[in-house]
């Protein structure tokens, strides 16, 4: 079995599946305060995701579950058809709007990191686009 977004069971030609990270979440966390993880372990996001968090990331109401100090900040990267390599970094919800209108395929990944700790987690992943009329 695959863990794409198109081989979840029901999805339909419209790729509506998300795949949601919750569990695994609240795993980590859990074994973060059971002191089975340390804060090295799972504080570790990258320059650049921390710059995408200050800078065009949306801030959530909900506390940082591992320094507790700072709200966490959602930042969403799309990749695929006719998108770089690296990805697209999405700054406002219009930009995912505009992409699933597009043909093709592409796959959206929502991140929630902390600026303060630098603690980071895939939160979901989930298709966007639409295949062609033809």
């Amino acid at each position: 079995m695959s863990f794409r977004p198109d081989a979840i069971r029901g999805v339909t030609e419209n790729r509506s599946g998300t795949i949601d990270y919750r569990l695994a979440r609240r795993h980590l966390i859990a074994e973060y305060h059971r002191g089975r993880l340390s804060r090295r372990d799972l504080c570790d996001a990258h320059p650049e995701l921390i710059r995408a968090a200050i800078h065009v990331g949306t801030e959530r109401e909900e506390l940082c579950p591992i320094c507790e100090e700072r709200p966490l900040v959602e930042v969403s990267y799309v990749f695929g058809d006719r998108m770089p390599a690296h990805g697209r970094c999405i700054t406002a919800k219009a930009e995912l709007v505009k992409i699933g209108r597009q043909i093709g395929s592409y796959a959206c990944y929502v991140v929630e990191v902390c600026p303060n700790c630098r603690w980071n987690h895939l939160a979901k992943m989930f298709q966007l686009g639409r295949k062609n009329a033809s």
